[in-house]
């Protein structure tokens, strides 16, 4: 099995605090090869106690950046410009001291609704303003991340979640624009399923841009209760060669009554852990049948 699969931190909790590290063992437990974790804002975490108690549960780490409208790298504000330049420096940090050589997210910036900014019309010169503003962004910080061994991947959101990058084939135009090994491409199923016309033929577009995955069911609850079809994204992932990280995000909760706001994030109400055991075994198995390894 040469695909380390994992499970991401707001699984359980977030922000993901100190008293949360007993959790580790679980998902060790479960089966589960490395932890996405939420890059810790200041204070939120040690990042040395952190990383010690990945590695003494034998847990890989991949990083998730939480960009805003004050650290954006598409923002018409010089100053918010830095500072998204500023938060990249920041993560490729963190991923140092916590052991992850991985760092992906929207990291062009310029978060949608739930960041509380309706979408409008771009006309044309502030769009290509806005795709060169990305592109240097990354270009300079992807000098900093090669220097400390991690690579940036620039993830596509729906189009509820930004004006920036929403289908594959835009990711990878990014990516060639950026044209630098240490910016790749992060795809996560929940946003494909809405924004591409075919997910295992976007992978296969996708190639070698792609350096983490994100198997995710489209109402985000646990792999096999949605409607995605995990055998054809699983051959796509065999037929490019894909040998990297994939990663779990199952954080719908059971609650359906009427009015309960889907989009907001909620902590488990009950233990998940014959749930998380059954999705590990659920991808690690479909990799098995299609060859081994993806």
């Amino acid at each position: 099995m040469s695909n380390p699969i994992g499970i991401i931190s707001m699984q359980h909790q977030r922000p993901f605090t100190a008293k949360e590290l007993p959790q580790l063992a679980r998902w060790k437990s479960a089966g589960y090869d490395f932890v996405e974790m939420l890059v810790p804002e200041a204070g939120e975490i040690d990042l040395g106690v952190a990383g010690k108690a990945l590695a003494d549960e034998g847990l890989g780490v991949v990083l998730a950046a939480r960009v805003n409208l004050d650290r954006n790298l598409c923002s018409d504000d010089a100053s918010k410009r830095q500072a998204g330049v500023d938060y990249l420096h920041y993560c490729v940090e963190a991923a140092s001291k916590l052991g992850a050589s991985i760092v992906g997210g929207p990291l062009y910036g310029n978060p949608l609704v739930f960041a509380g900014r309706a979408p409008h019309p771009v006309d044309e010169s502030l769009r290509l303003q806005r795709v060169d503003r990305a592109v240097d962004g990354l270009k300079k910080g992807a000098v900093v991340a090669a220097q400390a061994g991690v690579r940036f991947g620039v993830e596509p959101l729906n189009r509820f979640e930004t004006d920036i990058l929403n289908t594959t084939r835009q990711g990878i135009a990014l990516a060639k624009m950026v044209d630098h090994p240490a910016v790749g491409l992060v795809l996560d199923t929940f946003h494909m399923n809405m924004e591409d016309d075919d997910i295992p033929g976007a992978i296969r577009e996708a190639g070698k841009h792609m350096i983490h995955f994100q198997a995710n069911e489209n109402h985000r609850g646990y792999l096999g209760t949605g409607h995605i079809e995990w055998t054809p994204v699983i051959r796509a992932l065999a037929d490019i060669g894909y040998t990297g990280t994939i990663s779990l995000e199952p954080f719908r909760r059971t609650d359906e009554r009427i009015g309960i706001p889907f989009a907001q994030w909620k902590a488990p109400s009950h233990d998940e852990q014959v749930q998380l055991g059954a999705a590990c075994s659920f991808i690690k198995n479909l990799i098995t049948l299609n060859g081994g390894r993806v």
